[in-house]
């Protein structure tokens, strides 16, 4: 060992072993003991500790490994430091190789006792699975090894260095390193040994190295399977030596030749493994082997043959306590929630997972790109002197550098050869957001030589030239068409424009779900659909990387960039995921499994559903389909539909193909017809994730708008004070609701502003302006009313309002019309009709339009609320597919969606009535004409909540939220879209809210 190696060196591992395969734990029959536990750890502000290596740490404190230090004493404590968030930029000055010269680096030691029956031939190993970012290990004193590359194996050779008895590893682990600026992944900065520790017996004559292809051949349904064993000096093992048994196969020769037989393949949709023995005389190694071929033919992306649609998710590893130290419970929640909500692919961002996450994905059946332990994205500013770069030449980028190749082949090779075995790699990525350069190529050429059966994907050059897969982020989906049509703007060099035309599209990241979003998923998958070229893409992304920890009053919470005491950061830009940090799934990822269902049943506009099976290898005979007519809360009548499609087919049905019932003559609620795909029967490891009879999809037609509601028949009067009494509502002289219903009204006027979601906060991608800047812009968040006029009108009061906010002439001149209902389901009720009209000039967009009211009433938050209209969960215009309309209920705490940065949420689309539960009674709300823009539509959008707006807006996380004592509901006629601009395009325009025209009738009463 050199002693000039150093954690700013830039040169490959020192002392390491040739990278090798990885078979599940267990399944070999080798001895390995786990190093995991409590082990002795001290942390010192520089790596020049001065602590000698045969030092025990007796007096240390202890950690857990796998754990990052951080977060040693979590949620309440951080004794070791605290973590820190960035997403690109560095926290530390550019200077590569070098980093600062504070530099946390931890002390690990592990006494251990070798084992007395530790084999004596063959040798002895030591596996790390993943330390971040620099180590140097030594036993009894000795260093042996140096290392890097934080998510990719290290295994050091000990034979001979391990004695009988008492053994001391001694482990020191730098923060910062060298290899920092190659794992610049958005993700905190987290340290130490984070995944298992293993010591392993490699006996003679034993399978260090096992590959396996096993290719399927769709035109014959026959599978080939070759194997090739080598030793850890990397000479082959004579195949007449190396035997190969599946049982089910009644295949038993050795590796000599390929084993030929007829199988079942492997895919996302069914994930057939067969069980395969492969041993010499001294260990047997078990493999689960998946048959499949994946290619690209004219631009489309194959398996097994067939057009295939990644309908995935970017996957970081995370636990809200432990980081990335996930637990196999925690990798398998994941396979189980993905596979619930019909996610079929995972991108592994952006490095190599645990192991055991793969072997999960070839069981539970996830396409999978493996993506290389490789981001430099930092240096994409380091030339950013204030005006934007248009070509940014990252200077410095290891990627572009001859000196940072070897270090870079190292990776790739570690990732190929370590997860080579696994049916559901389908892609190989070289890194993510690494800028170009000559190492691309490098790169590509080793994947290639060490496994030319699977294409090559890497999104940071896109003219492609090294690569198998077009792949772009967050391209807007006019452009994302373009693509698919093959008529994209053109690339400079004709034959390299000509070779990435030639090949599939891949939106690697797309559908930014940060907060309350993404918006517009529907429209992307729609386009997906539509082309052939197009192979999908990848949310971005699973979870919100919420770390847990308590405040000053024992609180928890989930934090994000800034709460650690950061001075350096990027904020809730951590928190963008489908879960939230405590698993649960957000109304995204609800509406992610609406929309990427395998079959899809879309209203055609002319009052029929087509049903799609978008399988691409199965029929729907595994699935049922039932329909029923409802209306409220009654169901009129129920049926089934023989509905048999093969992979790819469609069918259109409709109303008339089933024996409908009469509908009633008035309906107090809509009438919908809902036609339901169910799962017959689960079987094996579906029955973890699904229960027979569950629903996969559904669509629906409405039949029948609810009838109008009757025409108010009541008077109003005026009082002598000059006020107004109106049924049960009570107007003060200048038409101002005082009193609704026995209830006290803080405020009630027009409103267009919204607590901004993360999306409405960042400018879109490629536009100057975000949303909510527009909308301050025109004063939305400070609008004030002014009345015009005020008196009877006939039988009602009609009331005369201008609203409007700060510097600017724009505003709303409002009509409010009340009159009392005599006879109404409830004493007292009362009809409103208002009209909204904009005045003046409006910026592009506004954050919604009706009425804001504030009732001091203190409703408790398991209060029922029960409405007639879209659920159960939230919706919104660009985030509605899976909303179905009926009656549902919730509490009022149920409707909040505690997003881990509070802002907008919890809108329910296309209601007709609502109650909810008061003291006194409960508080009925109908809705009818309702009008956008000349157009009239169904029902309201409804939002109740214990604060205000402004609570929400200025709430930094969920725990900070406290009742005001009022009940705060919002009326619209319409809300803006969410999209995706916090990280991608903007709202589309199908769902942009403009200042237009807008009407309503609502009656209120307190049946």
């Amino acid at each position: 060992m050199r002693s000039t190696v150093t954690h700013e060196t830039v040169a490959p591992p020192t002392g390491t072993l040739p990278p090798r395969f990885r078979p599940a734990s267990g399944a070999s029959s080798a001895t390995a003991i786990a190093l995991d536990g409590q082990w002795r750890f001290r942390l010192f502000d520089h790596p020049d500790t001065g602590v000698a290596r045969d030092d025990d740490g007796a007096t240390w404190d202890a950690v857990t490994v796998p754990g990052h230090w951080q977060l040693a004493g979590a949620p309440t404590a951080w004794p070791y430091g605290t973590p820190a968030y960035t997403n690109k930029l560095f926290p530390f000055q550019v200077d590569p190789p070098f980093v600062p010269d504070e530099n946390p680096t931890g002390e690990y030691r592990l006494s251990f006792e070798a084992p007395a029956d530790w084999p004596s031939d063959g040798r002895t190993l030591l596996r790390f699975e993943g330390v971040d970012s620099w180590f140097e290990v030594a036993l009894n004193g000795e260093v042996v090894a140096v290392s890097h590359g934080s998510r990719l194996p290290t295994e050091i050779d000990l034979t001979g260095r391990l004695r009988p008895g008492a053994n001391l590893l001694a482990v020191r682990v730098t923060q910062w390193s060298a290899m920092t600026y190659v794992e610049d992944q958005d993700q905190w900065w987290l340290s130490g040994i984070f995944r298992s520790v293993t010591l392993e017996h490699r006996p003679d004559g034993g399978l260090d190295q096992v590959g396996v292809v096993a290719d399927y051949d769709p035109a014959t349904g026959e599978g080939t399977l070759t194997v090739d064993a080598g030793t850890l000096a990397g000479t082959a093992i004579d195949p007449s030596q190396v035997r190969v048994r599946i049982a089910e196969l009644d295949v038993d020769t050795d590796a000599q030749a390929p084993v030929r037989a007829a199988v079942e393949p492997w895919s996302a949709e069914v994930p057939r493994l067969y069980r395969a023995e492969i041993s010499t005389g001294a260990e047997t190694v078990r493999l689960d082997v998946g048959f499949r071929r994946v290619s690209i033919s004219d631009g489309v992306f194959l398996v097994n043959g067939r057009p295939v649609k990644l309908r995935g998710v970017n996957r970081h590893e995370f636990e809200p306590l432990r980081g990335r130290a996930v637990t196999r419970e925690t990798m398998l929640a994941d396979v189980l929630l993905m596979k619930a909500h019909h996610v079929n692919a995972v991108r592994t961002s952006h490095s190599p997972p645990h192991p055991h996450f793969l072997d999960l994905c070839d069981a539970y059946g996830l396409y999978v790109i493996d993506e290389s332990d490789l981001e430099t994205h930092g240096f994409e500013n380091v030339d950013f002197v204030g005006e934007p770069v248009v070509d940014p030449p990252w200077t410095g980028n290891p990627v572009a550098d001859p000196a940072w190749t070897e270090v870079l082949l190292d990776r790739v090779t570690r990732m190929v050869r370590r997860d080579a075995h696994h049916p559901s790699i389908v892609l190989w990525s070289l890194g993510n957001e690494a800028g170009r350069g000559l190492n691309v190529a490098a790169m590509a050429a080793r994947v290639r030589e060490l496994d030319p059966t699977r294409p090559i994907h890497y999104e940071g050059d896109y003219s492609s030239d090294d690569v198998d897969v077009y792949s772009r982020m967050y391209a807007e989906s006019e452009e994302t068409e373009l693509i698919g049509l093959g008529t994209e703007a053109p690339l400079a060099r004709a034959d390299l424009d000509a070779r990435r035309r030639g090949m599939p599209f891949l939106q690697c990241e797309y559908a930014h779900a940060m907060g309350n979003g993404p918006g517009g998923l529907a429209d992307y998958d729609a386009i997906f659909d539509a082309h052939p070229r197009l192979m999908g893409g990848f949310i971005w992304e699973w979870i919100d990387h919420g770390l847990l920890r308590t405040d000053e009053q024992g609180r928890e919470f989930h934090a994000y960039g800034g709460d650690f005491g950061e001075t350096f950061h990027n904020s809730t830009f951590i928190a963008d995921g489908l879960l939230l940090p405590d698993r649960t799934p957000s109304p995204s990822l609800i509406e992610t499994a609406a929309v990427f269902s395998p079959v899809r049943l879309d209203p055609t506009g002319d009052g029929a559903l087509l049903v799609r099976n978008r399988y691409a290898f199965r029929d729907t005979a595994h699935l049922s389909f039932d329909w029923s007519v409802h209306t409220g809360a009654e169901v009129l009548a129920t049926g089934e539909l023989a509905v048999a499609l093969g992979a790819g087919e469609s069918v259109r049905l409709a109303p008339s193909d089933v024996d409908l019932p009469a509908l009633p003559e008035a309906p107090g609620s809509p009438v919908w017809w809902t036609v339901t795909a169910r799962w017959r029967e689960a079987r094996g490891l579906e029955r973890e994730w699904l229960s027979d009879g569950a629903a996969i999809a559904s669509g629906q037609v409405l039949l029948a708008q609810p009838a109008p509601l009757p025409a108010p028949t009541g008077r109003a009067a005026i009082a002598q004070d000059g006020s107004y009494a109106v049924g049960g509502a009570r107007l003060d002289r200048r038409g101002r609701l005082q009193h609704l219903l026995g209830l006290d009204v803080r405020e009630m006027r027009p409103d267009a502003w919204r607590a901004p979601t993360d999306n409405d906060r960042r400018p879109p991608m490629w536009r100057e302006m975000a949303d909510a800047d527009r909308w301050r812009t025109v004063g939305l968040h400070l609008l004030v009313e002014r009345t015009v006029e005020a008196g009877l009108d006939g039988d009602a009061v009609r009331v005369v309002t201008r609203t409007g906010g700060p510097t600017t002439a724009a505003g709303f001149r409002t009509t409010y019309r009340w009159q009392p209902v005599e006879g109404a389901d409830g004493a007292d009720a009362v009809d409103l009709h208002v009209e909204i009209e904009p005045e003046g000039r409006w910026p592009q967009s506004v954050a919604r339009l009706g009425l804001r009211l504030a009732l001091d009433v203190r409703p408790e938050l398991d209060a029922a609320v029960r409405w007639h209209g879209q659920g159960p969960e939230e919706s919104y215009a660009d985030s509605d597919r899976a909303a179905r309309g009926g009656v549902w209920e919730r509490t009022l705490g149920e409707l909040q969606t505690r997003y881990t940065h509070p802002q907008e949420n919890g809108a329910r689309r296309g209601v007709t009535r609502a109650e909810i539960d008061l003291p006194g009674g409960p508080l009925r709300i109908e809705a009818d004409d309702v009008v956008r823009g000349g157009r009239p539509q169904l029902g309201i959008e409804l939002t109740a909540r214990p604060w205000s707006d402004a609570a929400l807006e200025h709430a930094a996380h969920p725990h900070e939220l406290e009742a005001d004592g009022l009940l705060w509901l919002h009326l619209d006629v319409a809300q803006h879209g969410l999209g995706s601009a916090a990280c991608g395009p903007g709202v589309l325009p199908n769902a942009q809210l403009h200042a237009t025209p807008v009407s309503m009738r609502l009656r209120f009463s307190r049946p």
